[in-house]
């Protein structure tokens, strides 16, 4: 029996009463491997056109809006990351998509993947740019952008520094902004992969050998450089005609347009302690001007500590359990929570009646403790006028991180990193002002 049919038909309440909601939630969860997708990557649907921590499989998202049948109207993604859901969406034959996240440099990636530029005019204008860059030549800049980097020296050696910005001199001389767009995603790659950062880490660790990487960065660049731009014309802009969207850099705001689906993979947790996608993107946001790059980790969902701790629904007993054994970390948790309940009342009021949310999470464990992310997310759409109609369980095959590790932080007492994913489905069913009388208890 599924939480529909148990409790939210009857009375549409959720209360207090969530351990055993919670259950309920978990009973629907489908064993199909269906959604598994093992042995695949981003890369067997579509190249990546620049490296993006845990980003979703479009295949997913694509599987999902054909088995609930979604209207091919428009889709929402109000934490967008590199733009995955929109692929999907494309695939499944919609053709406006609105997207909101804070990181600038998600919003470059995805605008990239959405954007049509004409083939022989893109070639032409990458022939020009490598044509300019091998004439040694820096152009004039109104800034050096390698001011901007944090400890520089540190980061950078003296001959990439060099390289670099004579590179990104000849990249700002473009006016067209789409194509200048896709050198800059290039630049990008050849920043990182040029710096002394480890290859392969989200967050900035230096290498050991650091001395003596001497890397050729006008060679890397144009590696990059061709890879993203063949990767672009044969994967993506045959299938970008028509289109319409909006990309905008900041937290998801209200908005006048209704939607018919939110597809959707919501951070699992804070920034410090999960995914840091500030510190991944850091050199490149610092390097075009981006005055906060370094503390863009600390503005993104539960980044800032609650004051108290977060005490309602199935959240209550586990943030309880925890502050037993930790207490500043149980107020972190709940701050992450106290966020996202935020996050998701946000985006409630722009769904249409029959319009379907899918979300995208994973459970976490703290303190050898696991935090029912999924339900609490159905918990939340429940409150707000939604039906819960599914939770999915995948595995996950395709991560990059240790099969285990230490939640308790103490030596010896390993615990199994997070495997599986969780694909939480509900439906918008009733108006607004009906919602808060059939939630009240």
């Amino acid at each position: 029996m599924t939480l529909t049919q148990s409790t939210l038909n009857t009375s549409h309440t959720i209360h207090d009463k969530t351990i055993d909601n919670a259950k309920t939630i978990a009973n629907t969860q489908s064993n199909t491997t269906k959604y598994d997708f093992l042995g695949q990557s981003y890369a067997s649907m579509y190249p990546n056109l620049h490296k993006y921590p845990a980003t979703m499989l479009p295949q997913i998202g694509l599987e999902l809006l054909r088995d609930f049948k979604v209207k091919k109207t428009n889709l929402l993604d109000p934490y967008c990351g590199s733009g995955s859901s929109f692929i999907s969406g494309i695939e499944y034959g919609m053709t406006h998509f609105v997207g909101f996240d804070l990181n600038p440099l998600a919003i470059r990636i995805a605008k990239a993947k959405l954007i049509f530029i004409e083939s022989k005019y893109l070639l032409e204008e990458k022939e020009k740019l490598l044509h300019q860059i091998h004439k040694k030549h820096t152009m004039h800049l109104d800034s050096n952008p390698l001011e901007n980097i944090t400890n520089l020296d540190f980061w950078i050696g003296k001959e990439a520094q060099e390289s670099l910005a004579h590179i990104f001199s000849c990249i700002q001389q473009y006016s067209d902004e789409n194509v200048q767009n896709l050198f800059i995603l290039a630049f990008s790659e050849t920043l990182r992969e040029v710096s002394y950062t480890r290859n392969n880490e989200f967050k900035l660790f230096r290498m050991k050998e650091h001395e003596t990487y001497k890397p050729d960065t006008y060679k890397v660049f144009i590696k990059n450089m061709e890879s993203l731009i063949k990767n672009y014309l044969d994967f993506y802009q045959p299938k970008l005609h028509s289109l319409s969207f909006k990309l905008i850099n900041s937290s998801f705001t209200n908005t006048q347009q209704k939607f018919d689906c939110i597809l959707t993979s919501p951070p699992y947790g804070d920034s410090k302690t999960t995914v840091a996608y500030g510190q991944f993107s850091t050199f490149i946001n610092e390097w075009l001007g981006f005055r906060e790059a370094r503390k863009l980790d600390s503005k993104l969902m539960g980044g800032k500590k609650a004051r108290s701790l977060y005490q309602r629904g199935v959240m209550r007993e586990c943030i309880t359990k925890i502050s037993k054994q930790d207490s500043k970390r149980a107020l972190e948790i709940s701050s992450f929570y106290f966020d996202l309940e935020k996050s998701i009342q946000n985006v409630v009021d722009s769904i249409n009646i029959g319009g379907k949310v899918f979300y995208v999470v994973g459970n976490r464990r703290v303190k050898n403790i696991e935090l029912p992310t999924d339900v609490f997310i159905a918990e939340t759409f429940c409150k707000n006028g939604f039906t819960h109609l599914e939770t999915i369980k995948r595995k996950i095959s395709n991560k990059s991180m240790p099969l285990r590790n230490s939640p308790t932080n103490k030596t010896g007492i390993l615990s199994n990193t997070m495997n599986e994913e969780y694909i939480v489905v509900c439906e918008k069913k009733i108006w607004n002002k009906q919602k808060e009388q059939k939630c009240k208890v």
